[in-house]
């Protein structure tokens, strides 16, 4: 992937997990570092960025929708942790065989199952503190916080 291509297609077209997919496909190959690109180091390899990003939130409370507070640099700076968790999580879906884009839908509908709007709506609250059993699923996920 060359730079120039990466800042045509950020300008003129719609980046999909599909293209990430390719892109990410294509920079390991021309770089020989497919050898390198287990599922195993590719989820260490995402969770050191997962740290990294959390780094940028650890000292500075609750913030705004928007970051209206944040300066531009720092703002750069969480868009290129934010990208790099989201390249690690494109590459590791592709090396482990799973269309990460139909399962994330499919995990939208499950939770939409779980979560029926006429019970939750508003609520924090998990899926067992429903007033309805029939959204129990242990199978399909945890909580309300990890349904999103």
């Amino acid at each position: 992937m060359s730079l120039s291509s990466s800042r045509a297609m950020a300008g003129t077209e719609a980046v999909t997990l599909e293209s990430l997919r390719k892109k990410m496909a294509d920079f390991a190959r021309e770089r020989d570092w497919e050898q390198f690109h287990s599922p195993r180091n590719l989820l260490l390899a995402m969770v050191g960025e997962v740290g990294e990003l959390s780094e940028i939130f650890q000292w500075k409370g609750e913030v705004a929708k928007g970051l209206p507070d944040w300066g531009e640099e720092e703002k750069q700076h969480l868009g290129e942790e934010l990208s790099d968790v989201l390249l690690y999580l494109v590459r590791l879906s592709d090396m482990c065989g799973v269309d990460l884009g139909k399962a994330a839908l499919r995990k939208l509908d499950l939770n939409a199952a779980k979560y029926p709007v006429h019970l939750c709506k508003g609520s924090s609250g998990k899926h067992t503190d429903n007033p309805s059993g029939a959204n129990e699923n242990p199978k399909s996920g945890g909580g309300a916080t990890e349904g999103l």
